[in-house]
């Protein structure tokens, strides 16, 4: 491909930092206190998915009915278990690679954003010290659709003023790449081909990973 790649935008969990394990963790304390058997195979299907979007998967895994109060109330008691976690991060939850590529791409002169649905994203880019990498903080505070929605990753290229067309999304879910997609992006999955198949590059993780590297691939 001939385009000229001005931006990445980043996923956050799964992609920059590791917080997935906390999620489930808060997840099945709340599946439990209802009674359902939560597994990490069904935590596959949060991935990238709203909050409450969730809620509502957990909810008929177990065949359970919430009222919308008793909804607001265990996505409070999730999200406060899940914040009491985050909050004690370091840079130590940086996945490997992510940090050597934000650096990369600083020295290259290409803006980054990141893209994400997590309301907790400034939490976590504080205790991580990542913030400082990126050019613009999109998350679920400033968002009103979940991916595959586009919203997130097209409101980020505004923030870079740049063409959707200039930037590529780095995503570790089918609904981030379908996003990506969406928004007229091109995209790079981190994990599966099973799941991320439709990604114009695919990586297990960024592990030894260069900008290059990428660039190379998706010119290809």
């Amino acid at each position: 491909m001939s385009r000229e790649i001005k931006g990445v935008l980043f996923d956050l969990d799964g992609v920059l930092v590791d917080t997935a394990k906390y999620h489930f963790i808060a997840w099945k304390q709340l599946a439990e206190s209802l009674g359902i058997d939560f597994t990490e195979s069904d935590n596959e299907r949060l991935k990238g998915v709203s909050r409450l979007a969730s809620l509502e998967i957990i909810l008929s895994i177990g065949n359970v009915s919430l009222s919308d109060t008793e909804k607001e109330a265990a996505m409070k008691t999730k999200n406060d278990n899940y914040v009491a976690m985050i909050s004690q991060m370091t840079p130590g939850g940086i996945l490997p690679g992510a940090l050597n590529l934000l650096m990369e791409l600083r020295e290259a002169g290409i803006k980054t954003a990141l893209g994400s649905a997590s309301k907790n994203a400034p939490i976590i880019l504080e205790r991580t010290g990542l913030g400082e990498y990126l050019d613009s903080v999109v998350d679920g505070n400033r968002t009103s659709r979940a991916k595959p929605d586009p919203e997130v990753f097209l409101l980020g290229a505004s923030d870079l003023k740049l063409n959707p067309e200039e930037c590529v999304v780095f995503e570790d879910a089918e609904a981030g790449i379908e996003a990506g997609i969406a928004g007229g992006m091109l995209t790079v999955g981190i994990g599966s081909a099973e799941q991320l198949g439709k990604a114009d590059a695919l990586y297990p993780d960024l592990k030894g990973v260069s900008w290059e590297m990428i660039k190379k691939e998706l010119a290809g």
